[in-house]
């Protein structure tokens, strides 16, 4: 036993463990009248709150409440979720993915195997290659780095950009419209590193230049980009404008507190309420190497309050003050993240090279930049969608003009979407909620990616 109460898991121990007490799996729509209650009973082991927060985060479920307890050698929880549109979960193939991923069967998974944070990285999946990009953000550097991959000839099957404090994060999975496979010539590869390099490059500044990193391994893609800009310390950003102004609107409240008769430290977050907003608080503290022996969420919309009991893996809790307002910076950081201001666009039309490459252009030609994006194909459909604001850092709305001029450039071979808020975060009237939602979900997508 390790001390403060968690086991320490060696694979086989693991396995074991999980045959004679396997986990149980219970999906209730009986004992509340407004949600569906998933319970999960389980041995510990370290890591096991994300998973079970992670899948529900994929399948887009609101969780309207849940109450934690992992202290020992057992591992309780219970979750009310409800749909996007706050129904129960009643879709029998929704119930049986729950109890078969979160069942027995489910528990494979080793979160231990991360890709190291490179600026550049390359990684093969199956009929999929997957680039990793993370340095200094600007404006219309995405439509750069999509250039770059359509002048080689590859083809983006999905991505996932987030933008955060002037850094960016992207992951990109690519196949060779050729081979219909994925990208196995090392000598377009080798090019297709070293320009992405010589973008992302800071002149003048050589501990920033780009490195390369081949190593192997599968990690979530939104814990993934999490920890990208963790690595390149973008809760460091003070003073930043857009920042100030998210975090004003959603009244975000973080306090790190001392329980000293149990040992724990009390993280509480106040904040409004948002899709997967537990999700990128436990990846954060998982990825700190916080374990979190018990926690209480609750919603009261359109507010949430989560509370987490933590301590080191060593049982130590949270020691100095200083230590402290990194947590504080570090969650801060990774709830917005995934908050974006301004215009979402969604674009669908039959997919083919260079598809990214020419909307990302159109996007900086017409005086946006795109401060989050997701890109995923449907068959033979393209689905883009960009969270984009005026590129000039004024904080002024996105012009309806450049919209329209948008529209005609791309509505000849493509359906654009436009969903406009009624204010922008800066004004003084009445804030819109930032968007957030997207109409796919990268975790079941990555489920085709993968034999």
């Amino acid at each position: 036993m390790a001390p403060g109460g968690l086991p320490y898991f060696d694979p086989e121990y693991e396995s074991l463990s999980i045959r004679i007490n396997p986990p149980r799996v219970s999906v209730d729509n009986h004992s509340c009248g407004e949600c569906t209650l998933v319970k999960v009973d389980s041995v510990n082991k370290p890591g096991i709150l994300l998973e079970v927060v992670q899948i529900l985060a994929d399948l887009d479920l609101i969780i309207t409440k849940a109450y934690i307890s992992s202290d020992g050698g057992w591992f309780m929880d219970v979750f009310h979720v409800t749909d996007q549109q706050g129904n129960k979960i009643t879709d029998k193939m929704t119930i049986d993915y729950i109890e078969k991923a979160l069942g027995p069967k489910g528990h494979t998974s080793d979160e231990s195997k991360t890709w190291p944070a490179k600026r550049v990285g390359v990684h093969s999946m199956g009929d999929y290659t997957a680039i990793e990009l993370v340095g200094r953000d600007r404006p219309g550097l995405l439509s750069e780095i999509s250039a770059v991959i359509a002048n080689l000839k590859f083809n983006v099957a999905a991505a996932e950009v987030w933008t955060h404090n002037t850094k960016i994060a992207c992951v990109v999975y690519l196949n060779d419209d050729t081979t219909a496979g994925g990208v196995d010539d090392p000598t377009r590869l080798s090019a297709m590193e070293e320009q992405l390099k010589n973008i992302l490059r800071v002149c003048g500044d050589d501990d920033k230049v780009a490195h390369t990193n081949f190593s192997m391994g599968l990690t979530h893609i939104d814990r993934r980009l999490h920890q990208m800009l963790f690595a390149e310390m973008d809760y460091e950003g003070k003073g930043l404008r857009d920042e100030a102004d998210c975090a004003a609107f959603l009244e975000l409240k973080i306090s790190v507190d001392r329980c000293l008769e149990k040992g724990y430290s009390v993280v509480t977050v106040r904040c409004r309420d948002r899709p997967k907003l537990m999700f990128d608080i436990v990846c954060t503290l998982t990825d700190m190497k916080y374990v979190v022996f018990h926690a209480t969420i609750s919603s009261d919309t359109p507010y949430a309050t989560q509370e987490y009991y933590i301590r080191h893996a060593d049982g130590t809790p949270v020691n100095t003050e200083g230590e402290e307002e990194r947590v504080v910076r570090c969650i801060k950081a990774a709830i917005l993240r995934r908050v974006s201001e301004g215009l979402s666009l969604e674009l669908c039309g039959k997919d083919r090279i260079g598809l990214l490459s020419e909307v990302t252009r159109v996007l900086r030609e017409n005086g946006l930049s795109v401060s989050r994006a997701g890109v995923t194909t449907v068959g033979e459909q393209a689905v883009n969608i960009f969270y984009v604001r005026d590129a000039s850092g004024s904080g002024n709305p996105v012009d309806m003009k450049t919209i329209e001029r948008l529209r005609k450039e791309v509505g000849q071979t493509m359906m654009l979407n436009v969903k406009k808020p009624p204010s922008t975060l800066t004004s003084t009237s009445k804030r819109p909620q930032p968007t957030n939602k997207t109409s796919f979900s990268f975790g079941s997508l990555l489920e085709r990616f993968l034999p």
